[in-house]
């Protein structure tokens, strides 16, 4: 569909004078000028190349999306800008293709990939019908992470629901026997001192075995009841810089066990956060103890407080092996664990505590090069406040 000004202009084409170019040609440029500013205002990526899939043009939602400036990318195979892409096979169709991807930089986004081939006219067989040639391709991309991460929301509460009344049963049916076998075992315990000595030593190792895997199961449901069932925190004005020292003090003899440095990196001043104190050790230990795992023996982790206009923050960055792009996406889910000993659960108490705070966490790593875990509260005693985006601004 062209503008009115150009239909005019094709249909007086040959009486134009020499004198009238000029001004057909800035008109021209006002008209492409116009159309640019209504790409640049869409929010979806624009992106149109030639028949080889070199950029012709890119709006700026586009160029966002993919932190590239647009005079730059002209020219460019669209390949080398979406690395990853097989151009090829999207070529191949003839008709309109749409797919989703996900792309990990700049950030990591879904985004459904629209490709549409374009024709122009060239003329007009003798059945009436007109004949076209294909000049290129227009690709337009829709950020679908929000709906992604909504619908995975859902299935999480679904999910956090079912194991909700899972965690009703378990601590029935499996805590209850577990107490039983615990008490008589004492009573076991009480008979043997009436055995000779030779005979209750062997006995007894049996009962100690028996007490630890108790201990063991008892300790599993306890971590799976905290983990899903709600609890109500008990706020109260705290310091977070001497709550993370309390947390790493708990847990020295382990980082000398380890030979881990653990580098402090306390901002002063901070602001007061209403926090559950124990609830928030219990989400640092969770968050400092993975790291330790991760790091096995010897390595550097780099724990970090700060604040901006909403949040206070902590962050624990390790010298681990890291986490793949495919288990980013999985380190909620319950159970799911790359530890051989893992439980998978801490990492969801973690979330369900600073979920509780009205706080959020976050969690970025590259593989091979460490894990960095940032927990930000809010503090204040506001009724309204605008939640962190993604980007790390506040707008």
């Amino acid at each position: 569909m062209r503008s009115g000004f150009i239909d005019k202009l094709i249909e007086r084409i040959r009486r134009i004078q020499p004198e009238e170019v000029q001004n057909y040609l800035v008109r021209l440029s006002q008209e492409k000028g116009f159309l640019e500013r209504i790409f640049d205002a869409l929010q979806e990526g624009v992106i149109v190349t030639d028949i080889q899939g070199k950029i012709q043009f890119i709006n700026a939602a586009g160029a966002e999306i993919f932190r590239v400036v647009p005079e730059e990318a002209l020219g460019k195979p669209l390949e080398e800008k979406l690395r990853g892409l097989d151009w090829m096979s999207l070529r191949s169709s003839k008709g309109t293709v749409s797919r989703d991807i996900e792309i990990f930089y700049p950030r990591h986004r879904f985004l459904n990939f629209y490709v549409a081939p374009l024709h122009l006219d060239r003329a007009i067989d003798s059945s009436g019908i007109a004949m076209q040639d294909l000049v290129g391709y227009a690709i337009i991309l829709r950020d679908n992470t929000e709906d992604r991460k909504l619908a995975a929301e859902t299935i999480e509460s679904e999910r956090l629901s079912a194991l909700t009344m899972l965690a009703a049963g378990v601590a029935h049916e499996v805590g209850n026997p577990l107490n039983s076998l615990n008490i008589h075992l004492q009573l076991i315990e009480r008979k043997l001192r009436k055995f000779a000595p030779e005979q209750r030593e062997e006995i007894t190792g049996l009962l100690t075995i028996a007490k630890g895997e108790i201990q063991r199961l008892d300790s599993i449901v306890h971590q799976f009841l905290r983990a899903i069932r709600p609890t109500t925190p008990t706020f109260e004005i705290h310091d977070l810089n001497e709550i993370v020292e309390e947390s790493v003090a708990f847990l020295q003899s382990e980082i000398l066990d380890r030979d881990i440095l653990v580098e402090m990196e306390l901002q002063p001043g901070l602001h007061a956060v209403r926090v559950d104190r124990d609830q928030l050790k219990q989400a640092f230990y969770n968050v400092i103890k993975n790291s330790f795992q991760a790091m096995k023996t010897g390595g550097i982790l780099h724990i970090r407080s700060s604040q901006d206009d909403l949040y206070v923050s902590v962050s624990f960055s390790d010298t681990g092996g890291g986490i793949s792009a495919e288990n980013m996406s999985k380190l909620f889910q319950p159970y799911f664990t790359t530890k051989a000993s893992g439980s998978g659960l801490g990492l969801l108490i973690v979330r369900r505590i600073v979920r509780e705070h009205g706080g959020e966490i976050e969690i970025e790593s590259n593989e091979g090069e460490g894990v960095r875990v940032s927990i930000h509260l809010p503090y204040g005693e506001g009724d309204v406040r605008l939640l962190r985006d993604q980007t790390g601004s506040s707008a």
